[in-house]
C-alpha cells in the first residue's frame, strides 16, 4: 500500500511513507509488518475484517455523504459491541470490557490532518488536474507551482503556503469544478466573460446582473415616466 510503504526489502524490512510515519507518531502507534506471501501471519486481522464486512456492511447500503456513512458506522459498531460477547471474556460484552479499559487508555489527541499531497502547475485557464477531474484555483495561482492536498472529502490547493482553492472532492471522472469568485480578476481584462465564460454559466446572480450577462440593458433609476 503506497500510502503506507515506499519500499519493501527482504524479510519484514520496510521504508515507510513519511506521512504514514507522522500519523503513527500522532496516534502513538507502531506499525507491524509481515513477510511477503505469508498471509497466515495476519490471519486474525483478516478474520476480523471479514467478520465486520459480513456483520455490518451487508446488505450493501448507500449514503449521500461521507459524514452520513461515518455516523451510521459509529452507531452500528457501538450496537455490535454492546450485544456481542468478548472472545476472551465470554461473561462480558465487548462494550463492558471497553468501558473497563477506558481509564487506562492514552487520551485522544484529536484527528490527524491526513492528506495526500502532490505538486502540480495550474493551467492558464486557472485549472489544476487531480484524479481525472479538474478544479479551479485563484487567478493569481495560474502557471506557478501549487501543492494539492487531497483529503477524503475535499481538495485544498496552496501556492507559496497561501490557500488558493478549496473544493468538495469529486470521485467521478472528467468533471470540471469551478468557483466563479476565483475568476473575478479576469473580468477586469475580459468584461464579456460573464456572458461567455464557462466558469460563469451556472453562476446564480441577481436579476440585474443576469440581464447584463445575457446582454440585455438594465433600467436606470429614474429613467421611467416623469424622469427629468
Amino acid at each position: 500500500m503506497k500510502t503506507a510503504v515506499d519500499a519493501v526489502f527482504a524479510g519484514k524490512a520496510r521504508r515507510f511513507n513519511r506521512r504514514f510515519e507522522q500519523m503513527c507518531s500522532h496516534y502513538l502507534i507502531g506499525p507491524v509488518t509481515c513477510t511477503p506471501a505469508s498471509g497466515w501471519e495476519k490471519g486474525q486481522v483478516e478474520h476480523q475484517v471479514g467478520y465486520a464486512r459480513d456483520t455490518i456492511f451487508k446488505p450493501r447500503l448507500r449514503f449521500r455523504t461521507l459524514e452520513e456513512l461515518n455516523g451510521w458506522l459509529v452507531a452500528e459498531c457501538e450496537r455490535w459491541a454492546r450485544s456481542d460477547r468478548h472472545p476472551e471474556q465470554p461473561n462480558r460484552t465487548v462494550w463492558e470490557v471497553f468501558e473497563a479499559e477506558k481509564p487506562f487508555l492514552v487520551p485522544f489527541a484529536g484527528p490527524f490532518d491526513g492528506f495526500h499531497q502532490i505538486e502540480a502547475v495550474a493551467q492558464a485557464t486557472c485549472l489544476i488536474s487531480f484524479d481525472r477531474n479538474r478544479y479551479s484555483v485563484a487567478a493569481r495561482a495560474a502557471r506557478p507551482a501549487v501543492q494539492i492536498r487531497a483529503y477524503a472529502d475535499r481538495i485544498v490547493v496552496l501556492c507559496d503556503g497561501e490557500l488558493v482553492a478549496e473544493h468538495p472532492r469529486r470521485l467521478g471522472r472528467d468533471r470540471t469544478i469551478y468557483d466563479p469568485w476565483q475568476y473575478l480578476p479576469v473580468l477586469a481584462r475580459k468584461p464579456g466573460a460573464p456572458r461567455n465564460g464557462a466558469p460563469f454559466r451556472a453562476w446564480s446572480l441577481q436579476s440585474a446582473l443576469t440581464r447584463r450577462r445575457r446582454g440585455r440593458p438594465t433600467l436606470r433609476a429614474g429613467a421611467g415616466r416623469g424622469a427629468r
